[in-house]
């Protein structure tokens, strides 16, 4: 009985952090407490908001009767930790934060199902949208954030300021600032993939450079908010080309800039935007290029005559081939 009840305590703490992890997109239990130390190095506020959204967007979930595995692998947790973030961001009094926090976190987890539903059907990841569409239901009923970027840049930067600056984007995908905090999440990514730690490094590094030539201060450089976006999109497009995610971070980074200039609070908006982009055109080019031409398909109707020692084998690779069939889920 007791060992049951310390595998149940043990199996939810596991979700929690895999919620957290999932932030930046690592189903990882380990990546969430670096965020979760991240968090607290920074602003112990802030893993307080994380936790709180957390655990209200999975209790909900297994409320709506989600799927386990989901909610097991933090898919269901992550919008509602990201949306408790955002309360006590832009709300400074803790009990109203509190409460929209809890509101929002359940809201995310309720919305989840329909609109990953609309998306799946579309080849669309959801990503981080449920957190954007409730908060900014909510955002425009309190005090209008001021927008920390700037146009005027600012003189030359050096080594330290430049890794610091880098790091602390890594900081800004959790609402959190700091080179160290940072340091913490990069580990985090790495520990789960080392390869999404090196395409993050990338992004980050290329859409602050970006921004830089386009005209951001260095003040939002070392504040992290020049390079998280670019982060968050390398990471969700490493897996469909070289050209497809560095496109996508750079348009990442011209839809930032629009947003600054406009001063919406985009917030990871950006790199949602961008990433969907590529998804959608890199699946209308696969499935174009799938599409056979009359003449292929003609030649592919007519039958082909095989040996009869290579219709044994032949009938064996493809009975094999068909029980290896699996479905891969992604967020």
């Amino acid at each position: 009985m007791h060992a049951a009840a310390t595998e149940a305590r043990s199996a939810a703490l596991r979700t929690l952090l895999r919620s957290l992890g999932q932030i930046v997109l690592q189903p990882n239990a380990f990546t969430g407490a670096c965020l979760l130390a991240a968090w607290l190095l920074c602003d112990p506020r802030l893993a307080c908001a994380a936790l709180m959204g957390a655990i209200a967007a999975n209790v909900s979930a297994v409320l709506a009767g989600y799927q386990e595995d989901d909610t097991r692998a933090g898919l269901h947790g992550f919008n509602g930790a990201l949306a408790g973030l955002a309360a006590f961001s832009f709300v400074a009094d803790n009990a109203t934060a509190a409460a929209v926090a809890i509101l929002a976190a359940t809201g995310t987890a309720w919305l989840l199902e329909p609109w990953s539903r609309w998306l799946r059907a579309r080849g669309l990841g959801y990503f981080s949208s449920p957190c954007l569409i409730v908060t900014w239901l909510w955002l425009p009923l309190v005090t209008r954030v001021a927008q920390p970027a700037s146009l005027m840049n600012e003189p030359t930067l050096g080594a330290a300021q430049l890794s610091n600056g880098l790091l602390s984007g890594f900081a800004q995908t959790g609402f959190a600032s700091g080179a160290l905090p940072g340091l913490l999440v990069l580990i985090g990514i790495a520990v789960a993939s080392r390869r999404h730690a090196l395409w993050a490094l990338i992004g980050a590094g290329l859409a602050s450079a970006l921004h830089l030539l386009l005209g951001a201060s260095t003040s939002s450089f070392d504040a992290g908010l020049l390079g998280f976006n670019g982060a968050l999109t390398a990471i969700a497009l490493a897996d469909c080309g070289i050209a497809a995610t560095l496109g996508g971070v750079a348009l990442s980074v011209v839809l930032q800039t629009a947003a600054a200039y406009y001063a919406l609070p985009a917030m990871t908006a950006p790199f949602v935007l961008a990433t969907w982009s590529m998804q959608w055109l890199t699946g209308r080019f696969t499935r174009g290029a799938a599409v056979p031409k009359p003449a292929e398909r003609a030649e592919a109707r007519r039958p082909v005559a095989l040996p009869a020692s290579a219709r044994s084998s032949a009938s064996v690779r493809r009975a094999g081939w068909a029980a290896g069939l699996g479905r891969r889920l992604k967020p």
